[in-house]
């Protein structure tokens, strides 16, 4: 009697058997070893979560085929049993089915293989009959020689929860490519297990190169002539870009841990010199900048925007000369210092020589000529200049001089046969006449003044006190309050310390004036000097005399002549007014007749 207990289930003949019929068999069985090598299909019932594939005893079917497509529709994972379950096979199956789910290849209780949906896979049936299992003949797949996948896409892993790789056995060293399943990298390290000694590391959005190890990383250009590369120096904690292969020899740039851009090569250029702009350009969420140069203008720009010469804020030109379009703020306290060197002691300094172009008439160290408008509101004051410094001294010294302005006269050079016509410390040109109640070129609100010098007024009217009077050449009005001063009230007092040059007189005051007559009309005195009548206000307080000239004394000097309190040296005096009999005050003059006597009291 035939059996079929071999693993194509071919038709075995007895011995003796089928006399004169065993070609016709033995023709059907090289038949089915030719199926074996070919190409089957079989489609599953709609939905179906088992199916079985049985082998036929001595006859066709598509089981038997080496490569094994299933097809259908399924919407869920469909076990298949590869039957019957004594058959040790090799199979390729192919998940070709529709609805996007898995199929699970079995053929006892034991081991199952799950070929996704559109995956094929290499398998083979152990043939134990009831506990027999189905493996994937690939699991620890060795090609001795190169491997080659000609598709689009190679597949590492099966979506389960594990680490899944690519491991380059080495002779000295190991090397992977792998997912790290539970961190969700992919990882590119040295050895042999996913996550150790990490060189490279993956995310949806960020490449980590390292594994925080306190060694130095990097990517290395290697150039046919030169090398460069892009490195973390680790123990200056400095991200470099250089020349070489080594982190750290022979840096381009470098960015440190606060970062801080140094670009320790002698030069850094942008642009091949080809007539074009080119900048650095600040991509900003809200407001773009750019540093660049307007080549056309052949100026260095910084302004706002990605277009160069738009908007700019600072431009440098072929000249050096340093345009600023807005407000400059220059927040710091300083020194600082324009033309030369800072000087710790001078907040702001203007140092250097300059030269006058020629195209004026003047020279100008530093000049102040804006027009200013003021707003609603400015009703306090408007200046060109103010200085409202705090200054706060040290304790226990002595400082000469604490002042607002201080000014030093001009070192002036006067070239060869130069003329100046005036030289001054402070010149102010004028004074404005706009001023309702008060114009003045120099006005001091409060506080006395205090001139060191000789003061020159070569005005023809001048006031103290009050406003100018046209017809007094020095005017002094106003009133003072002298009540709280234990002292004597003057409204002019002139103490002075007075050296005549040796064989010259000397004269505390000295009043030389020269009249010019008018062309006509009567002048009915003309005087060097003339007192009016001393005018008092009534008040509680007793005035014992009053005067209007009132000499104290006489001086008391060693003289070879005599100590005069008067002294009319050429002239007639006139006196008049004066009593015509005795007033009987001692001293008093009075008019005898036309003989002037002296009171006796």
């Amino acid at each position: 009697m035939a059996t079929y207990v071999n693993n194509l289930r071919l038709k075995e003949i007895a011995t003796g058997a089928e006399s004169g019929t065993w070609g016709t068999s033995t023709n059907t069985n090289l038949e089915l070893i030719a199926d074996a090598f070919g190409s089957g299909t079989e489609a599953i019932t709609t939905n179906a979560d088992t199916h079985t594939t049985t082998i036929a005893d001595g006859s066709a079917d598509e089981g038997r085929a080496v490569y094994m497509k299933y097809t259908g529709t399924l919407d869920s994972t469909c076990t298949i049993t590869l039957a019957p379950n004594t058959i040790n096979k090799l199979w390729i199956i192919e998940n070709a089915t529709s609805g996007s789910q898995d199929i699970a290849i079995s053929q006892g209780s034991g081991a199952n293989v799950t070929i996704g949906n559109g995956k094929i896979a290499t398998i083979f049936t152990d043939g134990a009959g009831s506990g027999a299992a189905v493996l994937d003949a690939f699991t620890d797949l060795v090609v001795t020689d190169s491997f080659q996948v000609a598709g689009p896409t190679l597949t590492v892993g099966d979506a389960a929860a594990e680490d899944t790789k690519l491991l380059f056995d080495g002779n000295a060293k190991d090397f992977y490519v792998g997912l790290d399943d539970s961190a969700d990298k992919l990882v590119i390290g040295e050895g042999s297990t996913v996550g150790t000694n990490n060189i490279l590391t993956i995310t949806d959005d960020t490449v980590t190169i390292g594994d925080a190890a306190a060694t130095d990383t990097a990517i290395v250009f290697d150039g046919n002539a030169q090398d460069f590369y892009i490195g973390l120096d680790d123990s200056a904690d400095d991200l470099v870009i250089g020349l070489g292969s080594t982190v750290g020899t022979t840096p381009a740039i470098t960015i440190d841990e606060d970062q801080k851009l140094v670009f320790p090569a002698a030069h850094v250029t942008i642009g091949d010199g080809t007539a074009e702009d080119t900048a650095l350009i600040y991509n900003g969420n809200a407001q773009d900048f750019y540093i660049g140069l307007d080549d056309s203008a052949d100026d260095l720009i910084i302004g706002l925007g990605s277009t160069v010469g738009t908007t700019a804020a600072l431009g440098i030109d072929a000249d050096q000369n340093v345009t600023i379009t807005n407000d400059l703020i220059v927040s710091g306290a300083g020194p600082h210092a324009i033309g030369g060197a800072t000087n710790a002691a001078v907040r702001l300094s203007l140092l250097g020589s300059y030269t006058s172009s020629g195209v004026y008439d003047v020279l100008v160290g530093t000049e102040s000529t804006g027009v200013l408008t003021g707003v609603a509101g400015d009703t306090s004051y408007h200046a060109g200049q103010r200085w409202a410094n705090q200054i706060t001294t040290q304790a226990s010294e002595t400082i000469a001089v604490v002042t607002q302005g201080y000014f030093k006269e001009p070192a002036i050079t006067k070239g060869s046969g130069a003329t100046v016509t005036t030289a001054s410390t402070v010149y102010i040109a004028d004074a404005p006449t706009e001023g309702g109640t008060n114009n003045a070129a120099l006005y001091v609100a409060a506080g006395s003044t205090q001139l060191k010098g000789s003061l020159l007024v070569e005005a023809n009217t001048n006031c103290i006190g009050g406003a100018v009077d046209a017809s007094s050449q020095l005017h002094m009005r106003g009133s003072l309050d002298f009540s709280a001063v234990n002292s004597s009230a003057q409204s002019l007092q002139m103490i002075t310390n007075l050296i005549p040059k040796n064989g010259y007189n000397g004269y505390g005051m000295l009043i030389a004036p020269t009249f010019t007559e008018g062309s006509s009309g009567n002048h009915v005195i003309l005087a060097t000097a003339r007192f009016n009548a001393l005018t008092t206000s009534a008040g509680s307080a007793t005035i014992t005399n009053t005067s209007t000239v009132y000499i104290a004394g006489a001086a008391t000097a060693t003289v070879s002549g005599t100590n005069y309190s008067l002294w009319v040296d050429a002239g007639p005096v006139r006196m008049d007014g004066l009593p015509t009999s005795d007033p009987s005050d001692a001293g008093q003059l009075w008019n005898d007749s036309g003989t002037v006597k002296v009171s006796a009291g």
